[in-house]
C-alpha cells in the first residue's frame, strides 16, 4: 500500500512540476543581456566603485540566469548610474560599553554610508517589462573604521543589496 502512496506521490509532484516552474523566473524567451558599465556620478567618487559594482552586477546575471552577455543587439539592456555616495554621521544604533580601566561608560559614535544607483532596464521582447528605477541601500558601521575598511566592507555590504533588488526585479518580476 505505501508504494502506491509513493508512486501516486511522485505523479502527482510531477503534474505539478510541470505546471509551475520552481525557479519564479520571468525571464521565458530572453537569451542575451547586455550590462553596460554603470559611471559613478555622486558628488563623492570612491574609485573602485564603478568598476566593482560593474562587474558584481553582470555576474549576477551570467552566474544566475542562463543569459549570454552579449554587446550588440542584446534581448535585454541593463544601464544606469551610479548618483550618490555618501558617509554620514548617526545615532542609529549606537552602542555603548563599559570601560574597562576607568569603569566609565563610552558612547562609540557611528557613521551611515548611502549608495544610490539609477537603472535603465529595456526588455526588448517584452517591453511592459522595462523601467527606469532608483535603488538605495545603506550600510551602518562604526565610525573608527578606516577608509579602506569601509571600502572593502561596507560598500559591499549596500552594492550587494542593490544588485539583489534589482536581480530580483528584473528575474523575479515581482
Amino acid at each position: 500500500m505505501s508504494k502506491i502512496k509513493l508512486i501516486f506521490g511522485f505523479i502527482i509532484l510531477s503534474l505539478f512540476q510541470q505546471c509551475y516552474s520552481f525557479t519564479g523566473s520571468s525571464l521565458t524567451d530572453e537569451k542575451t543581456i547586455k550590462i553596460s558599465e554603470f559611471p559613478n556620478n555622486a558628488p563623492l567618487v570612491n574609485p573602485t566603485l564603478s568598476q566593482q559594482f560593474s562587474t558584481d552586477i553582470q555576474n549576477r546575471f551570467l552566474q544566475r540566469t542562463t543569459l549570454k552577455g552579449t554587446k550588440e543587439n542584446p534581448d535585454i539592456l541593463v544601464e544606469g548610474e551610479i548618483t550618490d555616495y555618501s558617509i554620514t554621521p548617526t545615532t542609529i544604533g549606537s552602542n555603548t560599553v563599559t570601560n574597562q580601566n576607568t569603569g566609565g561608560v563610552i558612547n562609540e559614535s557611528q557613521n551611515k554610508l548611502t549608495i544610490t544607483v539609477k537603472v535603465h532596464y529595456e526588455n526588448k521582447l517584452h517591453p511592459d517589462f522595462s523601467f527606469d528605477r532608483t535603488y538605495s541601500d545603506e550600510a551602518v558601521f562604526n565610525s573608527n573604521l578606516s577608509q579602506s575598511e569601509i571600502e572593502s566592507s561596507q560598500v559591499k555590504i549596500a552594492t550587494d543589496r542593490i544588485i539583489n533588488k534589482i536581480f530580483n526585479d528584473i528575474v523575479a518580476n515581482w
